[in-house]
């Protein structure tokens, strides 16, 4: 700093954040450290936002049938697409009947599209994702009310 004659520097990036003064006031600027700390912890946030997501899928289905739910979950974590391609009509929709083996959605992860299927045949009672958003590993994405008759 002294060959170039500088009083400070600050650099950041991504979670890193360094900041340089002379000597003459170094005791001054431990305070300004302190405080990235919770900065760190509000880029956090979305993960207290993602902690907030599964009350709303476990609440959604209702009382009396959610013992009777079979859900399907995502085997990867990804982005979820309820139809093909942009703009064309959707896999499945609520109320819709599906067998067993019957694509339900695509999950892409890493520029491949899995095409996740049915592995119980029953009525769509309940979808839990939305298109364009990511899913993670577990998590549900139907609920599928199991067909009695067979």
């Amino acid at each position: 700093m002294g060959e170039h004659n500088l009083e400070e520097f600050e650099y950041s990036r991504g979670d890193l954040h360094i900041r340089l003064r002379k000597a003459s006031a170094g005791t001054v600027y431990g305070a300004p450290r302190a405080m990235a700390a919770p900065e760190i912890i509000v880029t956090n946030n979305p993960m207290v936002g993602a902690a907030s997501a599964p009350p709303a899928i476990q609440t959604a289905p209702e009382g009396r049938s959610s013992e009777d739910l079979h859900l399907v979950k995502s085997p990867i974590v990804g982005t979820y697409y309820g139809s093909p391609s942009p703009g064309a009509e959707a896999f499945v929709k609520v109320g819709a009947f599906v067998e067993a083996g019957q694509t339900l959605c695509i999950v892409e992860a890493m520029k491949l599209m899995n095409e996740i299927e049915s592995d119980e045949s029953g009525e769509v009672v309940r979808i839990f994702a939305e298109n364009g958003q990511p899913v993670e590993y577990g998590q549900p994405l139907f609920g599928i009310r199991p067909s009695r008759k067979k």
